[in-house]
């Protein structure tokens, strides 16, 4: 299996152009085939990418790409049974749920796969179907059977603000009959992202950027096109990577607003960084102050970025704590940091991370995406060489990720066994 090596302690200098989302376009995909043609622009070169795809491919789909622009014809698609060799391969194949129902009232998939960070049930995502008029038929272990007559509005309310069910259900609602709310919605930037191009296709939607959503059903979608947004996580991994390592590293073509909590923590652990308009400047920094971090749902901190600061908390001053709200499996990076010489002690859903402390390179494992990225990090400081396996993980999320590290000064590279 494929190795990621680093030696660490070099001084990063540069540019580094952010990609568009990993989370965006992992549902504005299955949401391209409500239409018939769709363009999206900017669309990240990572493996949950080409997984879809494989997904397209077996729905009969045709798509071709154009540099970072793909394109999408359904004319030919046909609607058939998601299978777990497809569906496994990443938790955003369930995105298909809400796609295919709403288009031909009827789906067959098997459970979802992705990364291994806890239990991320779906049964919001079922109930809402089910409201909308929807039979849940679970009678074959790990399969899914969601068919109806007809999708009829209703008023769903969340009881979790579900990014992965405000999506599935405003593919399921955009071609439903009537009227639907979905209150307590998820408003992440990504799900802006999907209402704007669900809107260019011609479906009509009201409440972007907030928790109340209201959806008036249309009898069919036509044509469509997006650019993807920046990734927000990738860009606040290498503004930690220029934290640690940068003079003056530049990370370029971002959105600032889309991470106002995760700027916050860092003016308040005293970090050397400035913000422009569409980048953020970043230098080493030294004498940072311990500081407390709590995962929210957006606008506060970020889940996925919860581990890659983890990496940057062992250069401060005292004892900084994280608190984990979100899933009950995500603080697996640290045995491998405190295998590097991290000092970590984990108590439930908390972390205490004791610093400053001197990491040194070591053999680790990539366990899920993020934690992959907390590993990065820690390779790009640690002293001497480490070697980073089942790298699959990273390659889910962060494209480009060896040559745009080693255009700004790492020394970082691919080996093959």
């Amino acid at each position: 299996m494929d190795k990621i090596k680093v030696i660490g302690e070099q001084i990063l200098s540069g540019k580094i152009h952010i990609s568009g989302s990993k989370n965006s376009v992992v549902s504005l995909i299955p949401a391209a085939i409500l239409s018939d043609n769709v363009v999206i622009e900017k669309v990240p070169n990572i493996s949950d990418v080409k997984n879809l795809e494989l997904i397209l491919d077996y729905l009969n789909v045709s798509y071709k790409f154009d540099n970072d622009s793909l394109f999408i014809n359904t004319s030919d698609m046909i609607n058939k049974d998601i299978t777990s060799f497809y569906s496994t391969k990443l938790r955003a194949s369930y995105y298909f749920m809400g796609a295919l129902l709403g288009k031909y009232k009827k789906v067959r998939i098997s459970l979802p796969g992705g990364c291994e960070i806890g239990r991320r049930a779906f049964d919001f995502h079922l109930k809402g179907f089910e409201k909308m008029g929807a039979t849940i038929d679970t009678s074959e272990k790990d399969i899914f059977e969601i068919k109806a007559d007809r999708l009829v509005g209703a008023d769903i309310h969340l009881p979790f603000p579900s990014v992965g069910a405000t999506v599935n259900l405003l593919l399921a609602a955009v071609l439903a009959e009537g009227e639907t709310t979905i209150n307590n919605a998820a408003s992440e930037p990504e799900i802006g992202n999907l209402i704007e191009f669900l809107i260019s296709m011609g479906a009509k939607i009201e409440g972007k950027d907030t928790n109340y959503l209201r959806i008036e059903g249309v009898s069919n979608l036509s044509g469509g096109s997006i650019k993807v947004i920046p990734d927000r996580i990738e860009a606040g991994t290498y503004i930690l990577a220029g934290i640690m390592n940068g003079d003056n590293l530049e990370i370029c073509d971002i959105r600032p607003d889309h991470l106002t909590s995760f700027f916050d923590k860092l003016s308040e652990m005293g970090a050397s960084f400035e913000i422009k308009e569409n980048s953020v400047i970043t230098n080493k920094s030294i004498h940072l102050k311990p500081v407390n971090i709590v995962t929210e749902v957006y606008p506060g901190f970020a889940t996925d970025l919860q581990q890659p600061i983890t990496t940057l908390l062992l250069m401060c001053n005292g004892v900084s704590t994280v608190k984990e709200t979100i899933y009950e499996n995500r603080f697996q990076n640290t045995k491998y940091l405190n295998e590097m010489g991290a000092d970590i002690k984990v108590d439930g859903d908390t972390i205490y991370v004791n610093g400053p402390t001197k990491l040194n390179g070591k053999v680790v494992r990539t366990s899920d995406l993020r934690a992959g990225a907390a590993l990065i990090l820690a390779a790009l400081s640690a002293h001497g060489e480490t070697t980073i396996t089942d790298i699959r993980h990273l390659l889910r999320g962060y494209s480009d990720l060896i040559s745009k590290l080693s255009n700004v000064g790492a020394k970082i590279w691919l080996e093959n066994e």
